[in-house]
């Protein structure tokens, strides 16, 4: 992998000028079509040249999405949800793991233990 997939990147695959709103859809884990609706109502609102300045300056400033940035789009949610709330992305990678900590442990407990069903059916696959 060649980008950090906490970065802000234009995404040229599904662009419609220059990638822009596409890659803040992509950051932000909003649909397109919202962020494009909102650029326009921005637009239109009365900040006609600062919009499109700023819109300029980041498709001049930003760089492309490497490709392959994304395993699969399970993957491109859970570093969504990182860039957005990273703490409780940690806290929620935290409980997955405790949770199997928890479950080894108890496969562990019930293969260690005195288990005398467990010994005997052994016994007789000898």
């Amino acid at each position: 992998m060649s980008g950090s997939r906490t970065k802000f990147y234009l995404d040229r695959q599904n662009r419609k000028w220059k990638g822009v709103c596409s890659g803040m859809a992509d950051y932000t884990g909003l649909e397109v079509m919202w962020v494009r609706i909102g650029v326009i109502l921005l637009t239109l609102a009365g900040g006609f040249p600062w919009t499109l300045v700023a819109y300029l300056l980041v498709a001049w400033m930003a760089n492309e999405r490497p490709s392959g940035l994304y395993d699969t789009p399970e993957d491109a949610k859970f570093w969504q949800g990182v860039r957005t709330n990273p703490t409780r992305s940690t806290t929620e990678v935290r409980s997955k793991l405790r949770e199997i900590d928890r479950r080894l442990a108890d496969m562990e407990t019930f293969y260690t233990s005195r288990n005398t069903q467990l010994a005997s059916e052994i016994e007789s696959l000898r």
